[in-house]
């Protein structure tokens, strides 16, 4: 049975590395204005940000599903 969840499977560090790629950070920042994705911007910095800032997670999960 395969999971209609567009997150299933998915890793946070896969979904940030998925949005860099398409909108690289400054368009990510654009979207969501948060300090981890506008001052010197790494996907480990941005990791520990948004694992310690649940309402940070969301807005990138949703991003993503309707990047798809």
């Amino acid at each position: 049975m395969s999971s209609n969840d567009p997150l299933h499977g998915k890793t946070l560090e896969s979904i940030l590395h998925f949005l860099v790629d398409r909108y690289g950070w400054t368009g990510l920042a654009d979207r969501i204005p948060v300090n981890c994705f506008r001052s010197d911007p790494s996907i480990k910095s941005s990791l520990t940000f948004l694992r310690k800032t649940p309402w940070a997670r969301t807005k990138v999960e949703e991003l993503y599903v309707r990047s798809l």
